[in-house]
């Protein structure tokens, strides 16, 4: 008998909460990080109905001033919370603001000297992972997932399906037999409309619109099931009908139900390991794969705060490694560098690209601003583990 099992996973439109919690931090790190790339920046946010509060620390090395209540209200508008009729309204909310400057204990570990010498921002473990299930190197179900947000988003926007609303979650079920992905088991829907449409309405437009035109028709059975609002209406929704915070989302921006580490992405600048090194070890894992050097790779790295040296990196292939690997992992440490300095110049972290990052996923997105998605390492660890 051949071994199956399903596995989940789920995303969340930028409308969500949380989600607009995460693009308002990014949105503030952006800002920053455009006038002082050298700037230390851990920014949260927290919403609810009618508040927006943000807070955290940043140090900067140049004097400027950051019109935080503009950069706030223009994220929220972008999002789509433009009417005070739906419960949250980039006009009306009130914005408080208690961003102070970090620690001098902590920077004093990461402001060393030159990039090689510079210390990981704080202590943790980070993971990175790939496989050869999809074109872009992701686990099926997730990128799946992420192109049914983004296309709620799409066609709300472009009007193509008025009634819908901001805010919006995905989660597809896809059957695996031997490890391979062969069916979707389900997909599932949420979606927040206006008061005045049908469900009916609501069902054959999302169905329609969005879940056809993502769901590979190859995949689906008269067995797949399709779950759109289930519980017949989602009228409130967005930070009025639940709170929202930064960083809520971790295992939706990385790679679903495969594991995680370290912490939250979002409002943190390139020195905290968390995020630099998260994006490093993507790259190392996603470059082994696209080498044939093995089906699936996750790639783990701990550091401690204040030193450059990572304390372990770690290299597993779940038996799907095409030669030993020692020689995979030889090779790894060989064409990659794991001090945080390094890998902040190396993929150019310094630069304000963080709020395209906010949603939709940081990994299996090839946009010009993600460096860590190259796959321009492939042919020297070829070379090198033919030589080992």
């Amino acid at each position: 008998m051949k071994f199956r099992k399903i596995i989940a996973s789920e995303s969340v439109t930028e409308g969500h909460p949380d989600k607009v919690c995460d693009q308002i931090s990014d949105a503030i790190l952006d800002a920053i990080l455009s006038v002082d790339p050298n700037a230390h920046v851990a920014c949260e946010t927290f919403v609810t109905t009618g508040l927006v509060l943000v807070g955290g620390e940043i140090t900067t090395t140049k004097k400027f001033i950051i019109d935080y209540d503009k950069i706030v209200r223009d994220t929220i508008k972008g999002i789509g919370y433009d009417d005070s009729s739906i419960g949250f309204d980039y006009r009306g909310c009130a914005v408080i603001n208690t961003i102070h400057s970090q620690s001098p204990d902590i920077s004093q570990g990461v402001r060393k000297g030159e990039k090689e010498e510079q210390g990981a921002g704080d202590q943790g473990i980070m993971i990175g992972y790939a496989t050869n299930e999809t074109a872009e190197y992701m686990p099926l179900p997730i990128i799946l997932a992420h192109k049914l947000t983004a296309k709620l988003s799409e066609v709300r926007k472009k009007g193509i399906l008025p009634f819908l609303k901001p805010d919006g979650k995905s989660l597809v079920a896809v059957e695996y037999e031997e490890n391979k992905p062969f069916r979707i088991e389900a997909v599932v829907i949420a979606a927040q409309h206006i008061e005045d449409v049908t469900q009916e309405e609501i069902v054959k437009g999302i169905i329609n619109e969005v879940v056809h035109q993502v769901i590979p028709k190859n995949l689906m059975d008269t067995e797949t099931k399709i779950y759109i609002n289930r519980t017949g209406r989602f009228v409130v929704g967005g930070p009025h009908g639940d709170s929202g915070l930064t960083g809520r989302k971790i295992i939706v921006d990385t790679y679903g139900q495969h594991s995680h580490g370290g912490g939250a992405f979002s409002g943190k600048d390139p020195s905290k390991v968390d995020r630099s090194a998260s994006y490093a070890a993507r790259y190392v894992a996603k470059n082994v794969v696209a080498a044939e050097l093995a089906d699936k790779c996750e790639v783990q790295v701990s550091y401690c705060i204040g030193e450059p040296e990572p304390l372990s990196v770690n290299i597993e292939c779940f038996n799907t490694e095409k030669t030993q690997i020692n020689k995979i992992r030889e090779a790894v440490m060989r064409v990659f560098e794991f001090r945080p300095g390094v890998i902040v110049e190396q993929l150019e972290l310094k630069r304000p690209i963080y709020l395209k990052t906010a949603c939709y996923g940081h990994f299996g997105r090839n946009l010009p601003e993600f460096t860590w998605e190259k796959t321009d390492k492939v042919e020297e660890l070829k070379r090198i583990v033919s030589e080992l």
